[in-house]
């Protein structure tokens, strides 16, 4: 079975799917509001040098997460070879 990830510590490129936000109600309430929700697949775009902010794709969505929310995001790495889109 494949260990969750962090969304912080996913390479660019790579997709997965939201399996838990552990965050409080208010970050959390913001994560659904952004449409990252369980069972939701998610792409990294692009990663900011120097512990940046990081670009991700939910759906049609492109969306800028901070580092330490993108932390509280639990994933379920897709195999590397399924081409992730």
């Amino acid at each position: 079975m494949t260990q969750t990830l962090a969304l912080c510590d996913l390479a660019a490129g790579r997709c997965g799917t939201i399996v838990r936000i552990d965050a409080g109600l208010e970050l959390g309430a913001r994560m659904r509001a952004l449409g990252l929700l369980p069972g939701r697949r998610v792409k990294v775009i692009r990663r900011s040098p120097f512990r940046g902010p990081i670009q991700v794709r939910a759906g049609q969505t492109d969306l800028i997460i901070r580092r330490g929310e993108a932390a509280a995001i639990m994933l379920l790495p897709c195999p590397a070879e399924a081409g992730c889109a």
